[in-house]
């Protein structure tokens, strides 16, 4: 038996079982039985891991007889790079996305096993077993990962794949976000199929959720770290709309783990947490519908195909269906309490949903609006970062001032007085700290405001962990606050203010210039000695490269024009990064002087010859970035693994 039919097969009983499981629990539903979903969630899983296993030996093994190998790898393509091919094209990044999905229903069924004969967790594992079936189905019709061929060699994954080993860890984290939140929009299904809204399923959905959120996080962080790595621009994001696909459903996640809180301890927001489920799962497949339908054009997208119709009339029936449910439903679900004081928590956290799901949709009008007008007028327009950065500005210090006020207000009503002293003392920290960022003459009004809310939301949140840490005292237990409700979301407001300085200092304060050397020579850019060092010729059996030498303050740089082997044999450039915690030299190779005997370097004739173009980005404080991305990764995870705790 080949290799490919083993593979299709494991495709096939992935299938069968999921549909199958979905059947099942339908039936044992409308006869008072006890559902076995983790069974077949179980089986589709161990199916779907055995067809990884036949793709990935064939990648490792470079056995070009299938199709996909042969388009995305090589004899000399290296170890790592060769594992990730799985997900470098749309048939194996569909392989990771099933994966990823069956492994996860099986952790939640399985998690529920005690559980499988309440009405919620049957209809819930139903309508996973239904999402991962849709995607098994996928592959086992238009975009089959098993298709054989008969070439000799491969051509090579794509160039930006294939230089830098963060394409290892960031699409399986993004995909990890999205598939995630399949568990609250299945669980909000299947409460308004059934009638049965309780805040305690809520409250659960808000862990899964959780995870979900800070997969999704870390995933888009690790994005711009990669794209900041590789790309060469010297930015991070550029609202490409294959990264508003992926901050889509962020934003509306970020509102719904949050306002899941309200409806905890208040019961209220039921049909808003309801519908905000429902539109964030809707939203992972409409951003999949981006990347994997061919109608954007985006370093990020993957090639045109045809699945493109298949997967826009999923997430109208993911959306229409959901938000039909909740109409039928609305009426016996609304309750009559309502928000009594709009200082109060839950009036903040109203007002969180308001900043969060408003910006959603800004962004999803400007990300669909080019589509809309090319399809009625047959021109292409676009929408830049103009348009997306005048509100993100605004929304991110509304955001700020949000996190500092609502860990300090009390619930149902906001009594004088009580905010002040809370804050005061990070209200006078952010204060000084204003005031000695003046006398070093920063005087840009915007980052002074975000420099001092920052203050304050970080205070509010050490001010709630020093409290966990006092109390877990009293109990005598310094485990205690770790497991404390308001731990990891507090974690993961540091996180958010860390994120926040860097981007707004290392955007707000950086330099770029462009300087013209010749070897020997040197230059004092944004305080840093710049210096030129004369050429390298790298050749290996992956890339050859043409490197420049570059002295930056002591620490030697090497950006280069490298040439992949295969089928990237398109030179692209390969920027090179000296990096600290107090700031970013970004340098990259534009271009060189001369007749062109360095090979793949742009050829500037009206220099002389030997001398070198460089790009000399430096930004402050950038590093904060990624450091505030992994705490908030680790925030969300503490907020998943607490037990026995309420918010």
């Amino acid at each position: 038996m080949s290799l490919s039919l083993v593979g299709r097969l494991a495709l096939w009983m992935s299938l069968l079982a999921s549909l199958a499981g979905a059947l099942h629990q339908v039936v044992a539903w409308r006869r008072g039985a006890r559902g076995r979903a983790h069974v077949y969630a179980g089986v589709a899983l161990g199916a779907i891991l055995a067809a990884v296993a036949v793709m990935q030996y064939a990648l490792i093994t470079h056995d070009f007889h299938f199709a996909y190998v042969a388009e995305n790898n090589a004899t000399f393509t290296p170890l790592l790079y060769s594992i990730t091919g799985m997900w470098s094209a749309l048939e194996g990044s569909l392989l990771l996305w099933v994966l990823l999905l069956d492994a996860m229903i099986w952790g939640v069924t399985l998690y529920y096993r005690r559980r499988s004969d309440e009405p919620v967790v049957m209809v819930a594992s139903a309508v996973m077993g239904v999402v991962a079936a849709f995607f098994t189905f996928l592959m086992v019709g238009p975009a089959d990962p098993f298709l054989t061929g008969t070439a000799s060699q491969g051509a090579g994954p794509n160039a930006l794949l294939q230089d830098n080993p963060l394409v290892a860890a960031h699409p399986p984290l993004l995909y990890a976000g999205f598939v995630g939140f399949t568990v609250p929009f299945a669980f909000a299904i299947a409460m308004l199929v059934t009638g049965r809204v309780s805040e305690t399923w809520a409250l659960e959905q808000r862990r899964w959720s959780v995870l979900a959120w800070g997969a999704l996080s870390v995933g888009i962080v690790l994005g711009a770290w990669w794209s900041y790595q590789v790309l060469g621009w010297g930015g991070f994001w550029g609202w490409d709309p294959v990264e508003n696909a992926a901050l889509l459903p962020w934003l509306t996640g970020t509102a719904y783990v949050h306002s899941v809180i309200v409806q905890d301890r208040r019961g209220l927001f039921r049909v808003w947490n309801l519908a905000l489920a429902i539109i964030t799962f809707s939203l992972t497949v409409l951003g999949t519908f981006f990347t994997r339908s061919g109608v954007l054009q985006s370093v990020h997208a993957f090639s045109s195909s045809t699945l493109g119709p298949l997967l826009i009339g999923f997430f109208f029936a993911c959306l229409a269906g959901g938000l039909g449910l909740l109409a039928w439903r609305g009426d016996a679900l609304r309750t009559p309490l309502g928000v009594e004081d709009p200082f109060s928590r839950e009036g903040l956290f109203v007002a969180n949903n308001v900043l969060f799901v408003g910006f959603a949709s800004v962004v999803l009008v400007g990300t669909l609006f080019p589509l809309l007008y090319q399809a009625v007028n047959g021109s292409q327009v676009t929408v830049g970062t103009p348009y997306f950065a005048s509100v993100a500005a605004p929304a991110g210090v509304i955001a700020l001032l949000l996190m500092a006020l609502a860990p300090l207000a009390g619930w149902r009503s906001a009594k004088a007085g009580v905010i002040w002293p809370r804050a005061r003392t990070s209200a006078w920290v952010g204060l000084g700290v204003v005031v000695v960022l003046v006398l070093a003459r920063v005087r840009r009004p915007g980052e002074l405001v975000a420099v001092f809310l920052a203050s304050l939301a970080a205070g509010a949140a050490l001010r709630t962990l020093r409290l966990n840490v006092v109390a877990a005292r009293a109990r005598g237990s310094w485990r205690g606050a770790l497991r404390a409700p308001s731990t990891g979301g507090m974690v993961t407001h540091l996180g958010v203010v860390i994120l926040a300085l860097g981007v707004v200092t290392s955007t707000s304060y950086a330099s770029r210039s462009e300087v013209t050397l010749a070897k020997g020579q040197s230059t004092v850019l944004s305080g840093e000695l710049v210096s030129f060092e004369g050429f390298r010729e790298v050749r290996t059996t992956l890339a050859s490269a043409t490197e420049v030498v570059v002295n930056v303050a002591g620490h030697r740089l090497y950006p280069a024009v490298t040439t992949f082997a295969g089928r990237a044999s398109q030179p692209v450039g390969t920027p090179a990064i000296d990096s600290s915690l107090v700031r970013d030299v970004y340098v990259t190779f534009e271009a060189v002087g001369g007749n062109g005997a360095t090979s793949g370097a742009q050829v500037r004739g009206d220099l002389p010859a030997g001398s070198v173009v460089l790009g000399v980005t430096v930004e402050p404080l950038l590093a904060w970035l990624w450091i505030g991305g992994l705490v908030i990764g680790l925030g969300a995870l503490l907020t998943f693994i607490r037990r026995g705790a309420r918010d």
